[in-house]
């Protein structure tokens, strides 16, 4: 698969799993003017599919599919001619996930499974999977599933041989607005004129923009060597100050003062971490760092052929401390409000909420 190195989009055939979610939507958006042959979006939320072909039925090149990560066929017919494939379905709701296993095991690690065969078997050029912090240490199924997820890309690239596929993985912090994020459930708490929940005051978590995931997919597929999870460095905040910083921008738009949303501690959920892992100590000992990126290398080697990971632009080979939310520095109060100022976090088209 020949690349255009200015733009790699440039007459490629893309294939977007999960196309109605957060992530698979603003992939669209972004690549499209990126003047790629096709677009293929593949998703199994019907009523969605229908809205978002009408949003894009102008665009000659894109094309929506219904079709689930469990169906082995689709995904075969699917691929025929793909040369990308971003692999961004899947289940993501940690609670959801818990209270039903067998569903996460079936989309997140056999659905994952089902993508990596079909890509294999219609010469895809490259596939990249999208992981989440939880995947690290995890300490619940929708986590243990994201994990076994990159495990499954990593082997698969292992057994690449010659011009194959090339499979790897992105790992995610806290996509702010997304579905999975707390800002839509804070936004609709002060919509209400609070109180805002809180789990526990010292949680800290790892955020980047909708627009910055995006970039790190975009950007991690081709710079992939194969096997590899990339990880984007990014701003660490205190689950508190981010509460703090929404209040006094949101509060006046749904005509409260600051001082009427309270901030209450209801104490963490089960298997709810005080802090946010995006690379573990094992890990640390097989990451490159790059200027914008630590890529975690597989610790078992290709078997049939030695992967060259020699990136443009490494920053450091040695990296000495874990990725680790607790012990990164936290944005102060003002510099939170900032950051949601300057990225349009808080625009209502940013806020993904969940159904009332």
């Amino acid at each position: 698969m020949s690349t255009n190195l200015e733009n790699p989009w440039l007459g490629k055939r893309i294939l977007i799993t999960g196309c109605c979610g957060t992530v698979g939507k603003e992939l669209i958006r972004q690549i499209l003017p990126h003047d790629p042959l096709e677009i293929i979006g593949l998703d199994n939320n019907e009523s969605e599919l229908f809205f978002i072909s009408e949003e894009y039925k102008s665009a000659e090149n894109t094309h929506f599919y219904l079709g689930d990560m469990r169906d082995r066929d689709t995904l075969n017919s699917m691929m025929i001619g793909i040369d990308v494939v971003l692999h961004t379905a899947g289940l993501k709701h940690v609670i959801v996930c818990e209270k039903s296993p067998r569903d996460p095991i079936q989309t997140n690690i056999l659905g994952t499974q089902n993508v990596i065969d079909a890509a294999i078997k219609n010469n895809v050029g490259r596939v990249l999977f999208t992981s989440s912090d939880k995947a690290v240490n995890p300490t619940n199924v929708m986590g243990t599933s994201k994990l076994m997820g990159e495990r499954l890309m990593t082997a698969a690239d292992a057994h690449r041989r010659g011009v194959g596929t090339i499979f790897a993985s992105t790992r995610f912090g806290n996509v702010l607005g997304s579905r999975g994020s707390v800002v839509p459930i804070f936004q609709q708490q002060i919509a209400k004129g609070g109180p805002i929940t809180l789990t526990d005051s010292e949680m800290t978590r790892f955020i980047m923009t909708l627009s910055q995931a995006t970039q790190l997919v975009m950007e991690s597929t081709f710079l992939a060597k194969g096997g590899e999870v990339f990880v984007t460095k990014m701003p660490v905040v205190k689950i508190v100050d981010l509460a703090k910083a929404m209040i006094d921008i949101l509060a006046p738009q749904y005509g409260y003062t600051s001082a009427e949303i309270d901030l209450v501690t209801i104490g963490t959920k089960p298997g709810e971490k005080l802090y946010e892992e995006l690379m573990n100590d094992e890990e640390v000992r097989r990451t490159v760092e790059l200027e914008r990126y630590f890529s975690v290398l597989p610790a078992f080697r290709s078997v049939y052929e030695d992967v060259n990971y020699d990136y443009p632009g490494i920053y450091d080979t040695v990296v000495d401390n874990p990725y680790n939310s607790s012990v990164e520095a936290s944005m102060s109060l003002d510099e939170v409000h900032q950051y949601l100022i300057d990225h349009n976090v808080l625009e209502e088209s940013n806020i993904v909420a969940e159904p009332a």
